[in-house]
């Protein structure tokens, strides 16, 4: 039977979970705590004893030393990441970027601790399609396909520096998801371009 965890084991039950940034929500579930009451005076205690961070509304870390792709996608949910920062990690595009692109139902650009989050609006049905994205421990991350095909969808006229890493089949794989004719025409000009090469 899962129990709460007994007096002086509640920072414990955070520090053994692999997760680096905690929701109140998250923390509730954790601690198998309904009042929210009692679950902010601990939070605060917490925090002003140094052995949690606060680092956004509703939004705790173990330490300074958190996940940043945890914390953009928990900011506003659902999101993952997307967009350069995946497109650049992947090779496709050569340009560094210092914020982290996330796609979600909002957009947004807020920074945390100096790290710019830019959020980008995705249609309902495109954000909650699993189809080209990786779900790890803690975060949600679009496959390099999938972060080509978001990118296409939300910027018509947009220069990919090297396609040769991508997946073509696993890009006509997505495509459907978005229910978008210029995206599908766009995509098929580049595989064109791509198989001339």
């Amino acid at each position: 039977m899962n129990e709460k965890p007994i007096k002086g084991e509640y920072l414990e039950t955070l520090l053994r979970s692999r997760q680096t940034i905690f929701s109140t929500k998250d923390i509730s579930l954790l601690w198998k705590e309904k009042d929210n009451k009692i679950i902010n005076n601990r939070l605060k205690k917490y925090t002003r004893a140094g052995k949690l961070i606060r680092v956004y509304r509703g939004l705790y870390a173990k330490d300074g030393d958190y996940n940043q792709f945890e914390l953009a996608t928990r900011i506003y949910t659902p999101s993952y990441i997307s967009f350069e920062t995946v497109l650049t990690r992947s090779g496709i595009n050569f340009q560094y970027y210092n914020n982290i692109f996330v796609a979600s139902y909002v957009s947004r650009e807020i920074i945390v601790n100096n790290q710019k989050i830019s959020f980008i609006r995705m249609k309902d049905y495109v954000l909650s399609n699993n189809l080209g994205i990786i779900h790890n421990d803690c975060y949600a991350i679009a496959t390099p396909e999938r972060a080509f095909l978001d990118r296409l969808y939300t910027n018509k006229k947009y220069y990919f520096d090297n396609l040769s890493t991508l997946n073509w089949e696993k890009v006509f794989e997505i495509l459907p998801i978005y229910n978008n004719k210029r995206l599908e025409r766009e995509v098929n000009n580049y595989f064109k371009k791509e198989q001339n090469k």
